[in-house]
């Protein structure tokens, strides 16, 4: 068949070039996934589902929230997150993936501008690859080169809404955006903020609301469930004209099945959890300020020590994933990152500071880096 094996070909050409991807069972301390707070198999969220599953809170949706899928959980879950986010409104979407898909494709009209962060989430790309807006980058964390390129929009005759896209926590950088000067560049502008705080939810802002939560701007905001929150899902949070219109004219939304009514039980509880008791941010922060001092002492600029993510640039692809197998080798699950998910050159390792390890484990994990990088010089 021409197809498989055009599929294999390009496969091959992968292999060649040491980047086709396999799926690696998770063995080792956690220093790969997003589970920020350790929620993800924890007894808070065992017994929550226990609990739901005993009041009756079925496991399937069975269809669309347009349809027959929406059920009680949905709405009292959105419900209670717009009050947790400060939010007018907010709406339930099966991932993050899936949200930023329908902010992007949906809201932006023709004629209007998006103005995005060159490092913004691939799903935030799809979504843009749907608009019919116009879509202009700006250099990473640069507010003054947005300002220009916005400048030379408008000179140009632009004149539709303008939407400011980025993201609080980056994903690969673990960098913040400085979302004080970018609120106030999208009030100068009259500007749509649009922060998505996949990365900052739960552990940043009070009681992990975010970074974005006290800003001064118009607001949209994404909160990925499936990261700091422990579950699976995504949560936009917005003024409710913003959410009406996802619910009406989103296609991610309208043509997909709801998201499961046992899982939003499950968000309703973190989100509950962290409403009234501020241990599980203020422990993921402990374990942060250890992580970077672990660092600093092995050599890594204090320029990658922004937020949990922690990036160890290598720079040379085959030299990053063979640090990567010898970490887990030696019983530290972490993974290497290389292009085309970064740029050509910044090949690395990306250390997450999870819940599921102590600061014992973080210690080891950075001597042990350290010693193969002395090996390597």
């Amino acid at each position: 068949m021409k197809a498989v094996e055009r599929l294999e070909s390009m496969l091959g050409a992968l292999e060649a070039r040491h980047r086709r991807r396999v799926l690696i069972p998770a063995r080792g301390l956690d220093f790969a996934s997003n589970d920020y707070l350790g929620l993800a198999g924890s007894s808070l969220l065992q017994e929550a589902a226990q609990a739901a599953l005993a009041r009756g809170v079925p496991v399937g949706s069975g269809g669309s929230r347009l349809l027959r899928g929406n059920h009680p959980e949905h709405e009292a879950l959105e419900h209670e997150a717009a009050v947790f986010f400060g939010a007018e409104a907010a709406l339930f979407m099966g991932g993050g993936f899936q949200a930023n898909q329908a902010i992007f494709s949906t809201l932006p009209a023709a004629g209007d501008l998006v103005l995005y962060d060159e490092l913004v989430h691939a799903s935030a790309h799809e979504g843009m690859r749907a608009s019919r807006a116009d879509l202009r980058a700006f250099r990473h964390n640069d507010v003054a080169d947005a300002r220009n390129v916005l400048t030379e929009w408008r000179s140009a005759g632009g004149q539709g809404q303008v939407w400011v896209a980025v993201e609080s926590v980056y994903s690969m950088e673990g960098d913040l955006a400085p979302l004080e000067d970018l609120s106030c560049l999208a009030r100068e502008a009259q500007a749509v903020l649009i922060v998505d705080e996949a990365h900052a939810t739960g552990v940043f802002g009070a009681n992990g609301k975010g970074l974005a939560h006290d800003l001064n701007a118009d607001l949209l905001t994404l909160h990925t469930c499936g990261k700091g929150l422990g579950v699976s899902g995504g949560l936009i949070c917005g003024p409710r004209a913003m959410i009406d219109t996802l619910i009406n004219r989103a296609r991610p939304f309208i043509f997909a099945t709801a998201p499961s009514p046992l899982n939003a039980a499950l968000v309703r509880a973190v989100l509950c959890e962290l409403a009234e008791n501020d241990d599980l941010v203020a422990a993921a922060r402990k374990r942060l300020r250890h992580a970077h001092e672990a660092a600093r002492e092995t050599g890594l600029p204090d320029a990658a020590l922004n937020s949990q993510i922690i990036p160890v640039v290598l720079g040379d692809e085959a030299r990053t994933m063979a640090m990567a197998q010898a970490l887990q080798h030696q019983g530290f699950d972490i993974r290497g990152i290389r292009p085309p998910t970064v740029p050509k050159g910044t090949s690395r390792l990306r250390v997450s500071i999870t819940g599921n390890v102590g600061p014992e484990d973080i210690s080891a994990l950075f001597a042990t880096i350290s010693s193969h990088q002395s090996e390597a010089a």
